[in-house]
């Protein structure tokens, strides 16, 4: 989709594309990569910020029946959405919430030996299942091998808890080479072996968007892919094989000239040394779009007008940023103009590095002022 075929309404300033089928996409090029494992999905903080329902909704169709999120909240949101996928809550349940993962036939990760006796106390099904998460170096969420040791030799703590998966996750998956990948392996098979002598055999997951792309030794019967479907890179040191699903586009609000020894910005932080035209765009860190992508002096993140490269200029502010569009020709440079903030010529992975961040959290920062369009089948 090209700048010229958006349309931004006049009650907002900037417009977020997200292409429905690009995240189909991605889903059947996981599937491919674990010909031998499940494919579930991670549609934690509103599916990435994109929008949990039409997100959730393609994903299922595209073949996904295990979805994870972080709360109950979440869950029950989803539930609404999908009324018979598994929907597993990353973050366990704490005491007094196993109401709300009976009444929405919510999956918790135990990740403590509170949460396994909270769940065993309260629980009135013995029959729901419920993932056992074990810490292998995060030092996070999950059972470190103290809680294995004790859970191994106190086995009533797990009576009438029905495991249906254990499951850890990797720290350092997106650096195929760091030694930790395989360290996290051997304490994942170690923490394993020995729950099972309690449990008997159980089925694993281990693997997150990066570790999927490490190889089949990591897929195990589930993986939990998460930035993958969204367009986000595996891996820090090879090309992205996802495609992109997320555009941004705002609109020019004013345009002037500007000359030395002028300053652009809060702060006086960009001394103008040239003549320039500066154009005033209707998106700032009120929106999403991260502050720091301009450095103070001015350097740092650029935008594209109609395939025009256009620095950011001076600081962004709450609601706008300003850019240098000297180099743009003058007849797109007008009021309404759209400004690609994301799209063909700027991924969020780009956005995220010029501002000190990662992709997922640009992602999940770009706020309900946007408006919203969904692509779903060419439309």
């Amino acid at each position: 989709m090209s700048a010229n075929d958006i349309a931004i309404p006049g009650d907002t300033g900037a417009t977020l594309v997200v292409d429905l089928d690009a995240i189909a996409e991605n889903y059947e090029l996981l599937l491919k990569t674990c010909p031998h494992a499940r494919v579930g999905a991670s549609v934690k903080a509103d599916a990435y910020g994109l929008g949990l329902a039409p997100v959730a909704r393609t994903l299922s169709k595209a073949g996904c029946r295990s979805f994870f999120v972080a709360t109950p909240g979440e869950g029950l949101a989803l539930r609404d959405v999908l009324p018979t996928a598994e929907i597993i809550i990353l973050n366990g349940p704490e005491r007094g919430q196993t109401d709300l993962f009976v009444r929405g036939a919510l999956t918790p990760a135990l990740n403590s030996l509170q949460q396994i006796e909270s769940w065993q106390l309260e629980n009135p099904d013995d029959r729901a299942p419920a993932y056992l998460h074990l810490d292998t170096g995060m030092n996070r969420l999950g059972l470190a091998v103290d809680d294995v040791d004790i859970l191994v030799s106190e086995p009533r703590r797990l009576k009438g808890i029905s495991i249906s998966m254990v499951m850890s996750h990797l720290a350092c998956a997106d650096t195929p080479q760091h030694l930790m990948n395989q360290a996290q392996i051997v304490a994942f098979t170690e923490m394993r072996t020995r729950i099972e002598t309690v449990t008997g055999p159980l089925k694993a997951s281990l693997a997150n968007s990066p570790g999927i792309f490490l190889g089949p030794e990591y897929h195990y019967d589930l993986v939990r892919p998460g930035a993958a479907l969204y367009g986000l890179a595996p891996n820090l040191d090879r090309p992205n094989p996802m495609k992109q699903t997320v555009e941004i586009y705002a609109k020019i609000l004013q345009l002037r000239n500007v000359d030395t020894p002028m300053t652009v910005g809060y702060g006086a932080a960009q001394y103008v040394k040239k003549r320039a035209r500066i154009a005033t765009v209707a998106a700032g860190y009120g929106d999403g779009y991260p502050r720091a992508a301009a450095s103070k002096t001015g350097g740092g993140m650029h935008t594209y007008i109609a395939g025009y490269k256009a620095p950011l200029y001076g600081r962004v502010s709450m609601d706008l940023i300003t850019l240098d569009v000297s180099d743009v020709p003058e007849e797109f440079t007008v009021p309404g103009q759209p400004v690609e903030l994301l799209g063909p010529h700027i991924s969020p992975d780009d956005l995220g590095a010029s501002a000190g961040t990662i992709g997922y959290e640009i992602l999940t920062r770009f706020g309900s002022r946007l408006h919203r369009v969904y692509r779903d089948g060419g439309a």
